[in-house]
């Protein structure tokens, strides 16, 4: 009888125990909205990965992915409160903590930006550096965002100010693909799948390309924050297994990506992303997988990497008192990594 007793004690005790550890990793949210600025980028891939393979649905999230010309817009949805969270580039961590605005990068997608500038073949002949795009018009995602800043910060290596150039936002999609065709720009800082379009059309020539070891050294000297899953730090407090929970499955999306074969990748993503060309969209994967984050940890030398290159050009930036270690918030991904072994 006694036996039974404690038996039946233990029993008790143990699903007690259970049962609030189930309580304590409950989610706040289990319906979030993800801003983003050109879901069908390389750049985002993970994002894509993650949603379609349902690694959200196994954390009991069911994810909203609202898509967005650029990732400044993107950034806009998260300060108008009609995102959660926010799939998008690291400088905005930067940027916006200048304006007094606490966001946080909770698990890096990107360790290359994958950035290309190209220009127009009818320009190709007059480009020796980037000066000689002073008074050019050129194409980016969208005013503000990454693809915007990298022309910011080449210009500024060059002596030149921002203005110097025309900024127009075209998108990434296949409108900006046809502004490029029709010589409605004289350059395009963009990203894949757009540019391998256009350079196998011949329509761009690639000047400074950051889908490779080398110009990452050439144009932000070595290691770099790209894409990331940045929120509010409030946000975060509040929702902390939200975040774990989002973060789980981002984690789980990149580390796929180190063994998947562009076959599965592709049989993977939607239709659209690659069109009437899979071949093509197998060409531009491989060109970019090596800049896919491993682990989706950032680093130190990735942050003041991105710092200096904004610092150089961007004055609420220069103006401001930036401390790094809080734009970016490792242990989520450290226990994403724990869980995923």
């Amino acid at each position: 009888m006694r036996k039974f007793v404690w038996g039946f004690l233990f029993a008790f005790v143990a699903i007690g125990l259970a049962s609030c550890g189930a309580m304590a990793q409950a989610l706040e949210k289990t319906k979030i909205t993800i801003a983003v600025g050109g879901k069908n980028l390389f750049y985002y891939l993970p994002l894509t990965i993650a949603e379609r393979r349902g690694f959200f649905r196994d954390e009991g999230l069911t994810a909203e992915i609202v898509d967005f010309p650029g990732g400044a817009r993107a950034l806009q949805a998260l300060v108008g409160g009609s995102a959660d969270i926010v799939s998008g580039a690291y400088e905005h961590t930067i940027n916006m903590q200048a304006k007094g605005i606490n966001i946080v990068g909770i698990a890096l997608q990107g360790r290359y930006s994958g950035i290309v500038l190209g220009v127009h073949k009818n320009r190709i002949a007059q480009y020796k550096s980037p000066k000689d795009m002073k008074g050019w018009k050129i194409g980016v995602t969208a005013p503000g965002s990454s693809t915007n800043m990298m022309v910011s910060s080449l210009l500024a290596r060059d002596g030149l100010k921002p203005d110097a150039v025309s900024i127009i936002g075209v998108g990434a999609t296949a409108g900006a693909v046809a502004a490029m065709r029709k010589g409605e720009l004289d350059g395009m800082s963009n990203l894949d799948p757009v540019i391998s379009r256009l350079e196998a059309s011949g329509d761009m020539i690639t000047v400074v390309d950051t889908r490779t070891a080398k110009g990452m050294k050439d144009v932000y000297g070595g290691a770099y924050h790209a894409g990331c899953i940045y929120a509010p730090a409030d946000w975060l407090k509040k929702n902390p297994n939200t975040a774990q929970a989002v973060v789980n499955a981002m984690v789980r999306a990149v580390r796929w990506l180190q063994t998947a074969r562009a076959d599965e990748v592709v049989a993977t993503v939607p239709p659209e992303y690659y069109g009437d060309d899979p071949t093509l969209y197998k060409v531009a994967l491989l060109k970019n997988t090596e800049g896919f984050s491993p682990d989706g940890l950032f680093s130190a030398e990735g942050a003041k990497n991105v710092f200096n290159v904004l610092n150089s050009f961007e004055p609420t930036v220069q103006a401001a008192k930036i401390d790094l270690a809080r734009t970016y918030d490792n242990s989520f991904a450290q226990k994403a990594l724990k869980k995923s072994k």
